[in-house]
């Protein structure tokens, strides 16, 4: 059986610059008119109970059939500003360029009205850009989104600098991690554990550092 995970590339200096640029962004002192907010994205199946549980009895959990059905798939987008312990958590039914894009206009206009801009931290999958903002809505609207992002990317193989990742791990693991049989059901305990953490004011600690990076992640960098 195969095992796959992803390996950063030896000695890549757009690896390097990408990384260090992320890490520089994560130690900038918290500024509420520029917050740095981290996004991901993830799916989820939906599946149905074929026959009910049986019901927890004294000495013995829940038991449910091992036979299931498929009910389609959820997507989620996940925005977190680290600093605030403030997250944003949406299932919709798709992830393309224009779900994108109306996510990033929620947090910017919901979220966010009063920043000057928001400094936005994800990875560079094809539909993460100000492009798909022109996709959305007319140009004037995406032109007034887009002066209002700064964005800054992941690199290959650097998925572990995103912030939302660690967060959508979180999510999975406190949320999600038993069959959930519709999409009804699937945004009910999603806002759930969104108000709670939010509520809570979980924040991230971020404590790696580029200085770190030169000393721990050295074989990556260019030998000159």
């Amino acid at each position: 059986m195969k095992e796959y995970w992803c390996i950063p590339p030896e000695r890549n200096a757009e690896f390097v610059a990408k990384m260090e640029d992320v890490l520089e962004v994560y130690h900038r002192p918290y500024d509420p008119k520029r917050p740095v907010v981290c996004m991901d994205e993830t799916c989820r199946q939906l599946f149905k109970q074929v026959r009910p549980p049986l019901p927890m009895r004294p000495g013995e959990p829940e038991k449910e059939d091992y036979e299931y059905e498929r009910n389609g798939v959820a997507d989620l987008f996940l925005f977190i500003e680290p600093l605030a312990g403030r997250r944003r958590a949406t299932v919709t039914e798709r992830r393309t360029a224009v779900d994108w894009a109306h996510r990033v206009k929620e947090v910017l206009d919901q979220d966010y009205p009063d920043a000057d801009r928001v400094v936005l931290v994800m990875d560079n999958l094809n539909t993460h850009g100000v492009w798909s903002l022109y996709e959305a809505f007319p140009a004037p609207e995406a032109r007034r989104l887009a002066e209002r992002l700064e964005i800054h990317y992941t690199p290959k193989h650097g998925s572990w600098l995103n912030i939302a990742e660690i967060e959508l791990s979180a999510l999975s693991k406190q949320c999600l991690s038993r069959r959930i049989p519709d999409m009804a059901t699937m945004r009910e305990e999603v806002l759930a554990w969104s108000s709670r953490r939010n509520a809570k004011q979980v924040k991230v600690d971020w404590h790696f550092t580029t200085a770190d990076a030169r000393i721990k992640l050295k074989r990556l960098y260019p030998v000159l």
